[in-house]
């Protein structure tokens, strides 16, 4: 993303916000619906949850539904619809010179922007970046910008947000200037001893003038000088400007080393001095080699990628660096090491946290094409406004190393149309005119269809959603011979529950599925992580083919966290779920067990071990206990007594597993599995090469207790996570608390939200008290303050926030 250094470039954070009451009119001034609100902005994160908002009876037939039925809670049953208003006033003193424009991170949706009345522009699309020129509708003095937003019903299968859930920058240019999102920066020959830099600069306004371009390379880290340019050029032409510069022994980026440069490059015209503005980007390239696979730098990698939808949990979908960090981190921790921007453009501080952590992304703009999924989905706009979508999303991130694919879309029902494949090329070549410099793919979920139209073969790399038991097919009968996982697992779980009986099944059983103490789970689902939804799988099915095929080029799994709507297998009028179970993180922020599976494979510089189920039953249970652990092999202990070693099997004796019929043939390829195992209070212990882990008994609940996650907060109003557990008089977790904590602060901080990650919860986020979920939930508390968390029947909890 291009910065303006000495053009003036500030964020517009104070606005009033109403809802409209009159079909296509701004509230007047003084109506009392009026009220100050920070942008960013979601209005429908406040609630309240209700099984009416967004009702929707349809068909999904993604999911292989023949016949519509009822979906609640599929867009998190909160009241996203309807129209409402931003206002804010722009001051401006002394003469106007040179051009303004607005740039809006992401506007929810349909925007209409108003300067003094006048209408400067319309977007649509809610999830992309856009910006006006509205040097012509402004006078010196006091300027009104308003916004109108429009949620239509039906226009989303998942929680969009509503309002200025994004960004909205002013910004003031030069006559002569660099266009936002006007450089291009590639990096055409990369090696460790050499890198050849090239950048190309639009200027506007300057035709018939002599323009002089300053341009030095700096290590963003060091803030050392590389090298530097000096061009001359006069404009005949509305031609970007090229330079050329070579880095010698450059600092490549990577997920284990994210190393970025610089490029500040000074604008002159007519000898006279116009801006500066710095462009960050990195070194590094990207190949995909047919049998061979994807690479960075030269080397062959499986991606180790994960999906995210745009949302924060609790705080809804307005953005905030510290929550995206707070997300990026946790899963680099996991052994993660790209994800998907799933479905649509992502906020630029995503991107600019993965530059900065070192994680690649699948940048992904689309849901719909020309046919309907929802609705009022985007399938409306799409003739009219595709390419420019696309454009945008393109030059906005194109100088960002992290993004290492384009995506054109996700399950779009134009896969199966019998020249669905031109408009995938079409799409494709703006990527390849616009960039280039990466390859596409989409998420195909219908094989069959792509695989007879042609559909498939038109793309750079084949992207299946699902499906792993057509991987090897699909790789015979296309021609790129590499296959990646777009989207994979889908497998649900409630951190917490454990299900039995503990066998890989689809979620159309659900309801046969025992507790084994006998309690109603109702809208829950089972946390040994073998429960998946009908069109997908567990994710050893996954793991098999990323270890089998070394045509397999990585996999991005369904869902890295939790998400506001979509609540299968809970979707079909099983109101109060409204929030998704897909997630390896829950929507609190707490680690699944799945997540210490997906560490046992992805994290080969550090060992894990992880135990579950919890251990608190009823005598007379009997149930299987499993480690999640990259060690062969492991010795499970109850109470001190040795309930038998087992290892891990080879391929070659999961396989005969599986013939024979176990269930869990595959698993204990991929797990350490102990079967019947009879309850008994105490503690039992896994003791493997590589470390051990113990799970205790908790006794009755007896106290709160209270940390703040170790993950520095850099924002303005910075944002802290503290995690709130029900513990026995021992400190031992309390696996079944459900208890109401309340919250109160003391100092110039504030409560922001709270979470359980109980998908059935109907707890309001931003209220200062929330249910604890399998005795934990997570607080957000906003500046520095003091927190104090009660329940009745507990000792209090007290933490000092600095």
């Amino acid at each position: 993303m291009t910065l303006l250094i000495l053009a003036i470039t500030s964020l517009l954070t104070s606005w009033q916000f109403a809802k409209e009451q009159n079909d296509h009119q701004i509230p007047v001034a003084e109506d009392k619906h009026w009220r100050e609100v920070t942008v960013p902005h979601d209005w429908a994160i406040y609630g309240p949850f209700d099984r009416a908002n967004d009702l929707q009876n349809v068909t999904v037939w993604q999911n292989g539904e023949t016949f519509p039925s009822i979906k609640t809670g599929r867009t998190g049953g909160l009241p996203y619809m309807g129209s409402a208003w931003y206002k804010t006033i722009l001051p401006l003193q002394g003469e106007l010179e040179g051009a303004y424009f607005l740039l809006f991170d992401g506007a929810m949706s349909e925007a209409e922007v108003f300067v003094n009345g006048q209408k400067v522009c319309f977007w649509p699309y809610g999830y992309n970046a856009f910006h006006c020129d509205i040097t012509s509708a402004l006078h010196v003095g006091d300027n009104e910008i308003a916004v109108r937003l429009q949620n239509r019903e039906q226009s989303s299968r998942w929680y969009p947000g509503a309002g200025l859930f994004r960004n909205v920058h002013f910004i003031h240019k030069p006559h002569v200037y660099v266009p936002i999102w006007g450089t291009h920066i590639t990096t055409p020959y990369v090696t460790e001893e050499l890198a050849a830099v090239n950048i190309k600069t639009r200027v506007e306004n300057a035709l018939n003038k002599h323009i002089e371009l300053r341009t030095s390379l700096i290590h963003k880290a060091t803030g050392e000088v590389v090298d530097s340019l000096v061009s001359h050029y006069d404009v005949k032409h509305n031609l970007p400007l090229e330079q050329n510069i070579t880095i010698h022994n450059p600092a490549l980026w990577s997920p284990e080393t994210p190393n970025l440069y610089v490029a500040r490059t000074c604008v002159i015209a007519d000898n006279v001095y116009q801006e500066t503005v710095e462009t960050t980007f990195g070194v590094r390239s990207v190949q995909i080699v047919p049998n061979v696979g994807f690479l960075l730098n030269g080397k062959v990698r499986k991606i180790q990628g994960v999906c995210l939808h745009h949302d924060l949990g609790p705080l809804g979908s307005a953005v905030s660096r510290d929550a995206l960090r707070r997300q990026l981190l946790m899963l680099k921790e996991m052994g993660c090491d790209a994800i998907r921007t799933s479905h649509n453009m992502p906020a630029p501080e995503q991107i600019e946290l993965c530059d900065e952590l070192g994680l690649m992304v699948m940048c992904e703009p689309f849901d719909e094409w020309d046919w309907a999924k929802c609705k009022n989905g985007y399938h409306r706009f799409f003739n009219e406004w595709a390419e420019r979508d696309m454009v945008n999303m393109l030059h906005h991130f194109r100088n960002n190393p992290s993004i290492v694919m384009w995506s054109i879309g996700n399950e779009v029902p134009t896969q199966c149309a019998p020249e669905g494949y031109k408009i995938a090329k079409m799409l494709q070549d703006i990527c390849l005119r616009e960039d280039g410099t990466r390859p596409c793919t989409a998420g195909m979920d219908q094989v069959t269809c792509v695989l007879e139209n042609g559909f498939a073969s038109v793309l750079q790399i084949v992207g299946l959603n699902y499906k792993a038991y057509r991987y090897e097919e699909s790789y015979q009968r296309t021609p790129q011979h590499l296959i990646l996982g777009s989207e994979t697992a889908s497998t649900v779980s409630s951190r917490g529950v454990y299900l039995l009986p503990a066998i890989p099944d689809d979620t159309d059983h659900i309801t046969n599925m025992n507790h084994p103490s006998g309690n109603s789970q109702t809208n829950q689902c089972s946390g040994y992580d073998l429960q998946y939804c009908p069109w997908s799988n567990v994710p050893d099915e996954d793991f098999r083919n990323m270890d089998d095929y070394p045509w397999t080029i990585g996999q991005f799994v369904w869902t890295g966290f939790d998400y506001l709507g979509e609540p299968s297998p809970w979707d079909t009028d099983a109101w109060p779920s409204h929030s998704s179970y897909f997630g390896i993180i829950d929507l609190a922020g707490i680690p699944k067990d799945r997540y210490y599976l997906y560490r046992s494979m992805w994290r080969k510089d550090v060992h894990t071990v992880h135990l579950l189920p919890h251990w608190n039953w009823n005598t007379g249970d009997t149930l299987p206990v499993m480690a999640y652990t990259d060690a062969a092999e492991g010795e499970l202990f109850v109470n001190g007594k040795s309930m038998g070693k087992v290892r891990k099997l080879t391929r070659e004796e999961s396989e005969a597993a599986i013939q024979a019929g176990d269930p869990l043939g595959l698993q204990r390829r991929y797990r350490l599995i102990w079967d019947n195992i009879p309850y008994e209070a105490g503690e039992i212990k896994v003791v493997t090469p590589v470390g051990e882990a113990i799970c205790k008994t908790a006794g009755a609940p007896h106290h709160i207790e209270m940390y703040v996650e170790d993950i520095p907060a850099t924002d303005n109003k910075p944002l802290h996570f503290v995690r709130v557990r029900v513990c026995d008089a021992n400190g031992n977790l309390c696996p079944q608390a459900s208890h109401l904590i309340r919250f109160s602060t003391k100092g110039e901080g504030h409560f922001r939200a709270a979470a359980n990650g109980d998908a059935a919860n109907l707890d309001l986020f931003h209220m200062p008290q929330h249910h604890a979920f399998a005795g934990e939930l997570t607080a957000i508390v906003e500046g520095s303050c003091t927190l104090t968390a009660t329940a009745k029947g507990l000792k209090k909890a007290i933490i000092t926030i600095q």
